[in-house]
């Protein structure tokens, strides 16, 4: 799988990240990590700046917790926590309905881009085709 097209991104991007390609790097997925490999490389080297929202640390943290792994958990926590974390507003959930209501995105992707237009991010990563139709923000998948 190819890794994806960051051209056009400047530098130090502010890119909110959606839960599926943080679940496939952290677990190093087989196949799908070395899509988005590059995006964390980049965020090592200080090319961009990760955002993630309360919605997708749920998400992470639910896997791990779900077997029984709290240690893991804490590991992925400490992790999500260092980036920005964008909370719940109202604004955003505003946002987020406007967007369900149009685009008929599931709450979560929903709440994703939501969040990525109110921090102004660069781009939304994700590997969910459901962004397709999103307009407001660059997709990234």
């Amino acid at each position: 799988m190819e890794p994806l097209d960051t051209s056009g991104l400047p530098e130090g991007a502010l890119l909110l990240m959606d839960s599926a390609p943080i679940i496939y790097c952290l677990e190093r997925h087989p196949r799908l990590a070395a899509r988005f490999r590059p995006l964390f490389a980049g965020h090592a080297a200080g090319r961009f700046r990760f955002a993630v929202t309360t919605t997708s640390l749920l998400e992470v943290l639910t896997g791990p917790l779900r077997v029984g792994d709290e240690a893991l958990a804490e590991r992925y926590r400490a992790i999500l926590e260092s980036w920005n974390v964008i909370p719940l507003s109202v604004d955003i959930a505003a946002t987020a309905a406007r967007l369900r209501a149009s685009l008929a995105l599931k709450l979560p992707d929903a709440v994703q881009a939501a969040s990525a237009i109110a921090v102004n991010a660069d781009a939304l990563v994700t590997h969910d085709r459901d962004f397709s139709r999103l307009r407001a923000v660059r997709v990234l998948m």
